[in-house]
């Protein structure tokens, strides 16, 4: 038994003319073109891509977002408070909508990162009380998640809530409240108000803190009914990789919950790691992070092992890599890409998995009655033959008619 047989479905299908006719003896091709897994990346750019009237720079985003499109099928979009909405009632939201529906018309699926966080948060919140920011907040998630029902239906909710009451870097509106009120209650109210707004939507609570203080919190949550669809994980490893033996603790233990888990930001960067000793990421400020040779050769063998394990993993549903190109976040060498987008080894080992080891295309003729069986990787497929073709989703095993059109 193959440790990817649970990606993977069978088909039957009688194929069809279009005069209902059984298409028998025809030589068919049949090609997956999107998985049902998630494989993603921050997808900010796209934002940008909507938003700037320079030519050369549209043509150089147009340029990055046509190789994102090549790799991936997920994309994550800002919404942190303080930039969505740096003054109040004046928000990014004609950029980011523009955004959100460009990538969701290219067959991407789109989250919103995130509802609620203690950082990057709007700074004229300070000037309310706690009753007043709470009331705000989801005043805030009411109408981000209505406004983007159908085009956005996947929320990371609430960000880093195993620090965010200890968070003592700066003083903020979202810390405020979750002091006042605790965890569980803070994180109980803002699920409500993204589930009501949209019952169908994806939750998502997300943290990098993967000690067993997520687990405690977990625990309390699930027990006060908070309805979370999956558990986000950061994985930022701009101190070196995880490795096997991390990555397979930390799967098993938040297995337990039997809980879907979407890996939601991924870092693996490809020049020299960050020191040991810098304890918060942010610490870390350089004037430039140069990506080197060998830097980028343990990149694509760490992306492609990692991601080996993930897809692997029964409970994973999404991987979200967050940088797609060098010099974002801390200015690391974090990307597929470099900044001029020239493409990086680890680019072509990711391709090489997602559309090609993990991939379906297959060439077949059906037999006397027009049918035909194969299994493939679970997704979306399209089906051509010489008169006519067709599409159809492999979910669980599907069988049944196939008309071509």
């Amino acid at each position: 038994m193959s440790q990817l047989d649970h990606r993977r479905a069978s088909a039957r299908l009688q194929i069809l003319n279009p005069d209902g006719t059984a298409a028998a003896n025809r030589r068919v091709t049949v090609d997956q073109m999107s998985h049902q897994f998630l494989f993603g990346c921050g997808a900010f750019d796209a934002v940008q891509l909507m938003k700037t009237q320079d030519e050369s720079r549209k043509a150089f985003l147009g340029q990055r977002m046509d190789q994102w499109l090549k790799l991936f099928n997920y994309g994550t979009l800002p919404f942190y408070w303080g930039r969505y909405e740096p003054e109040e009632g004046k928000t990014a939201y004609q950029e980011t909508m523009a955004a959100a529906k460009w990538l969701k018309e290219k067959g991407v699926r789109v989250k919103g990162h995130p509802l609620c966080w203690h950082t990057a948060c709007a700074p004229w919140l300070m000037a309310f009380s706690n009753e007043e920011i709470l009331r705000r907040q989801l005043e805030r998630i009411h109408r981000d998640v209505t406004a983007y029902k159908g085009v956005i239906d996947m929320w990371d909710v609430i960000n880093e809530v195993v620090i965010m009451p200890v968070f003592d870097k700066y003083d903020n509106a979202i810390t405020r409240i979750c002091q006042d009120l605790g965890r569980i209650r803070l994180v109980k109210e803002v699920f409500a108000a993204a589930k009501e707004s949209n019952p169908d939507a994806v939750l998502l609570i997300n943290d990098f803190n993967t000690s067993v203080s997520y687990e405690i919190l977990l625990e309390g949550l699930l027990e006060a009914g908070v309805p979370i669809s999956a558990i986000g994980i950061q994985s930022h490893q701009h101190q070196g990789y995880w490795g096997l033996e991390k990555l397979n603790d930390v799967l098993t233990r938040f297995s337990r919950f039997k809980l879907p888990i979407h890996f939601t930001e991924n870092t693996l960067i490809s020049g020299e790691t960050m020191p040991p000793h810098i304890v918060d990421l942010n610490d870390w400020q350089v004037d430039s992070w140069p990506s080197t040779k060998e830097g980028e050769e343990r990149q694509a063998r760490e992306i492609s092992e990692m991601y080996s394990v993930l897809f692997a993993h029964p409970l994973v549903e999404a991987i979200t890599t967050w940088d797609f190109n060098d010099g974002c976040w801390l200015k690391a060498p974090s990307g597929f890409v470099r900044e001029d987008n020239s493409e990086k080894p680890s680019y072509h080992a990711l391709m090489k998995l997602i559309h090609g080891e993990w991939e379906t295309h297959e060439t077949m003729t059906t037999d006397s009655e027009g049918c035909l069986s194969f299994t493939g990787f679970k997704g979306e497929y399209s089906l051509r033959s010489d008169h006519g073709d067709a599409t159809f989703s492999l979910g669980n095993d599907l069988s049944g008619p196939l008309t071509l059109h």
